[in-house]
């Protein structure tokens, strides 16, 4: 009865983010179990979030049609706190690679 239960928790967060389980199943399978951009699996043990366009549905909820990926919940964060933008991702991983510590 525990997994079942679950599995309703789950379907229904699922629902919230405009994803099914199929969906989740499916993309989990073809992410091999990990996030999509660090390719580890979820660091708290839980299950990895469901990502979408922000440009397409601003907030938590989707229209199922802009769902990117699975991801971890430190890199659904960065993403966020970046505001979905490539080019201040690109300028951040410029800025690090720019004031890294050099080895002698």
């Amino acid at each position: 009865m525990g997994s079942s239960m679950c599995s309703v928790a789950l379907s229904a967060s699922l629902a919230e983010a405009g994803a099914t389980l199929d969906w989740y199943i499916e993309k989990l399978q073809e992410q091999g179990g990990v996030c999509a951009i660090c390719y580890e699996p979820c660091a708290t043990g839980g299950r990895l979030s469901v990502d979408h366009d922000h440009g397409c549905c601003p907030g938590r909820k989707s229209c199922g049609k802009c769902l990117r990926g699975l991801l971890c919940r430190r890199c659904d964060i960065g993403l966020g706190g970046f505001g979905d933008d490539p080019e201040l991702l690109y300028s951040a991983a410029d800025y690090l690679d720019d004031h890294q510590l050099r080895q002698l």
